[in-house]
């Protein structure tokens, strides 16, 4: 059958449908009485952030489309009107069930572990009311900013996701005794004249809660076992008349906005710094895309809403309950309730190293692989700023895409600058939500002395690399790291992802070329080792793909697994059905969106699909091509999505030691075998739990990376008492003649 013919829409999944079942399979997790309290709470709060991103970005890019009448098809044979109506139909459901979960599921059991929400102000006691009237006037009101619209006061902007009050107002009559008792009202009500002279009594306000202060407050308890908290939006609801002395509040409700955050970049800007500079700004007031509102708000409360932010009634929410449910991840970070917890696990050493000799030398030695969290990012760490202070170290350089808010990555390189060395950064501005602190980082480097780079025109920057250049006994020597996640200390605490240290000759020309690419126009004819996107990384996919094909005509084994993020690109997944239908055995760890449907007769039966949402964020890139027995394993940063394939500079490396090859399969086979995180995408497109038989072992790829991270220090510990040193077996890819001058 000819490729062509595995493209047929009804194939496919549209991505972003498949995105909701994801979120979904999140919120099972919430769901999930086996798991400790705390952590549900963060389930469910992730479910919202999750939500709110999604909107912001790929629900806007879609309503951009229909302003502009696009009507292109997607894979699924969807236009963005079609799209849009069938997202805005689940969205709906999901959040009715996000706060089914909340309120009951969660609350109850909060209940019977003795800490209580307030959902409401008027569930105080008049102990709790006083206690709650004091925070407000000493930590609160001083904070706030009320607004009134009237034909003075035009309607204020109301910020992207800030969580508000509305009100309805009705201007107070004020008798002569009354005027004079308080004098600080005159100045307060100068404007009093203006407000009279409108054509009606009834006026329309808005006061945003502070980001600022904590969204949740303890506050004293009817019993002494008891915990209570309260949120700070009913502390202000309750005390919103102390806002506008001069009227009487009809009523007031919380609200929130969503608006289109998906920056146009003007690529071809003079500075691109100043441009996104300058977008960032604007994503304060884009279009309004979704609002949120309590439950029962007033018909002319809402109305007024609708008429100001321009919004249509098919993007109102009505909650159920608290807007915003992300306060719950700081909520569930809060001191005395351990036992409601998840026991915190601690990175460990990493096994392909020492701990002792100089980083260099051990890499020297033999490829080093990191498997984070599991094992530290220390070494990552170290490996920067090891060379930042070591006088043989020429040049080191660098891609950087998310970075933590103070990074220890960023100073090492700051202080390898002033150290006199030649530092080069390529700090990606277009990183989503991440630009602000990247521009913040961009011109630190640049003050000390890092030449920095902005990103190729058109094109994000998402590859993870580092290159050290050291000068040495026998010439000049490359040291590099390449990864599937980030440099971020912090996320490399929650995220999954992989990591290579290596003094491969032939990867240190091509690390050398990619920064040559990135820093001038140089687009080397070969690569020798990396699968560099956009112009080489597809299509040497599809070969290998192809090749497994191949193999499987010719009654050879043929399998392929892989683990990815996403998996949504037409011609990858087209060449996966023709691998297929071939006989190729097809196993695939897809943590998010799939476009890709199984059980498609003669098409996909022998294709699998698993998704794993666990304790930490499942990051890691493996693709691994059986090769008729020579196997092939790449790790990288992309995953099979047009965007990481056409779009982004991205790198896929090899990993070619013999003795690291079994242990990414090993990983590999331990996701695959889980039983008690994984669920299965089933022909009918939802995704079922994958459940242990009776005689079969319980088995959590995540617990099982756990155990065997703390199995190999136990082991180091105990060869250490008996002064043995830990060192691979195998050896790098080095010849003699490496050793001479290059």
């Amino acid at each position: 059958m000819p490729k062509s013919k595995y493209n047929k829409p009804e194939y496919f999944y549209n991505r972003e449908l498949s995105w909701i079942l994801f979120n979904y399979r999140v919120l099972e997790e919430a769901k999930d009485v086996t798991i400790p309290l705390f952590d549900r709470l963060k389930f469910l709060s992730i479910t919202a952030s999750n939500l709110d991103e999604f909107f912001m970005i790929r629900v806007a890019s879609l309503k951009d489309m229909v302003q502009v009448n696009y009507k292109k098809k997607d894979i699924a044979g969807m236009t963005p009107q079609e799209q849009l109506i069938e997202i805005s139909r689940q969205t709906h459901h999901f959040v009715h069930d996000q706060y089914d979960t909340y309120n009951e599921n969660l609350l109850p059991a909060l209940k019977k572990e003795h800490i209580t929400i307030i959902d409401h102000y008027e569930h105080l006691t008049k102990k709790q009311a006083e206690y709650v009237d004091r925070y407000f006037h000493t930590e609160v009101f001083p904070v706030l900013t009320p607004m009134a619209v009237d034909s003075s006061r035009p309607f204020p902007l109301i910020r992207n996701r800030s969580l508000n009050i509305a009100a309805l107002l009705k201007t107070k009559k004020r008798g002569k005794t009354e005027q004079g008792k308080e004098q600080f009202r005159d100045i307060y009500l100068a404007h009093e004249n203006t407000l009279k002279s409108t054509k009606h009594d009834i006026d329309f306000a808005t006061v945003q809660v502070p980001s600022g202060l904590p969204r949740f407050v303890e506050i004293p308890s009817k019993k002494e076992d008891e915990t209570t908290f309260i949120l700070l939006e009913q502390i202000i609801e309750k005390n919103i008349g102390e806002l506008f002395l001069n009227y009487k509040v009809l009523c007031a409700f919380p609200y929130r906005v969503m608006r289109n955050a998906d920056l146009t970049i003007e690529e071809e800007a003079a500075d691109l710094l100043v441009e996104i500079e300058h977008q960032l700004k604007k994503r304060q007031r884009g279009e309004a895309i979704r609002l949120e509102v309590e439950d029962g708000m007033d018909a002319t409360l809402l109305n007024t809403l609708i008429s100001e932010l321009n919004i249509r009634k098919d993007d109102i929410f009505h909650i159920n309950g608290p807007l915003d449910l992300t306060f719950l991840m700081k909520m569930s970070g809060i001191e005395g309730f351990e036992h409601l917890k998840s026991e915190s696990f601690t990175p460990q050493p990493a096994k392909w190293l020492n701990g002792d000799d100089h980083i260099f030398d051990q890499i020297k030695r033999h490829d080093v692989l990191l498997h984070h969290p599991y094992e530290t990012f220390e070494p990552v760490v170290d490996f920067i700023k090891q060379a930042a202070k070591d006088p043989d170290v020429l040049a080191i350089k660098q891609t950087l895409y998310r970075v933590g808010s103070n990074s220890p990555i960023v100073a090492s390189l700051a202080a390898a600058a002033e150290n006199g060395k030649q530092v080069t950064v390529l700090v990606e501005l277009k990183a989503r939500f991440d630009e602000e602190n990247n521009i913040i980082w961009a011109k630190k480097l640049e003050r000390a002395g890092c030449h920095v780079i902005y990103g190729l025109v058109g094109l994000k920057t998402h590859s993870k690399i580092t290159l050290v250049v050291r000068k040495e006994k026998h010439g000049i020597r490359r040291y590099i790291h390449l990864g599937t996640g980030n440099y971020n200390d912090s996320t490399a605490k929650l995220y999954t992802d992989m990591g290579l240290l290596t003094y491969s000759k032939a990867i240190g020309e091509d690390a050398t070329a990619v920064f040559n690419m990135l820093s001038g126009y140089s687009e080397p004819a070969v690569w020798n080792k990396l699968l560099v996107a956009p112009l080489w990384l597809r299509e040497r996919f599809i070969q290998m793909i192809e090749r497994e094909r191949d193999f499987a005509l010719q009654g050879k084994p043929a399998f392929i697994k892989a683990k990815m993020n996403s998996l949504c690109d037409a011609e990858i997944i087209a060449s996966l059905y023709e691998a297929s239908a071939a006989g190729v055995e097809i196993d695939l760890v897809v943590r998010g969106i799939c476009s890709l449907k199984v059980g498609i007769p003669e098409i996909s039966e022998h294709i699998h699909v698993r998704s794993i949402v666990g304790d930490f964020l499942e990051h890691s890139r493996i693709y691994y091509f059986h090769n008729n027995g020579n196997e092939e394993i790449y790790l990288g940063s992309a995953d099979w999505m047009p965007r990481n394939l056409d779009k982004r500079v991205e790198i896929v490396f090899p990993i070619e030691d013999d003795s690291l090859k079994p242990e990414v399969i090993h990983m590999l086979e331990v996701e695959l075998n889980d039983n008690v995180k994984a669920r299965e995408l089933t022909p009918d497109g939802s995704y079922l739990r994958v459940k242990p038989g009776l005689a079969q072992k319980r088995i959590c790829a995540q617990d099982t990376f756990r155990e065997e991270a703390l199995a190999v220090t136990a082991q180091r510990e105990k060869e250490n008492k008996s002064s043995r040193r830990f060192e691979p077996k195998s050896k790098n890819d080095l010849a003699e003649d490496d050793f001479e001058e290059e």
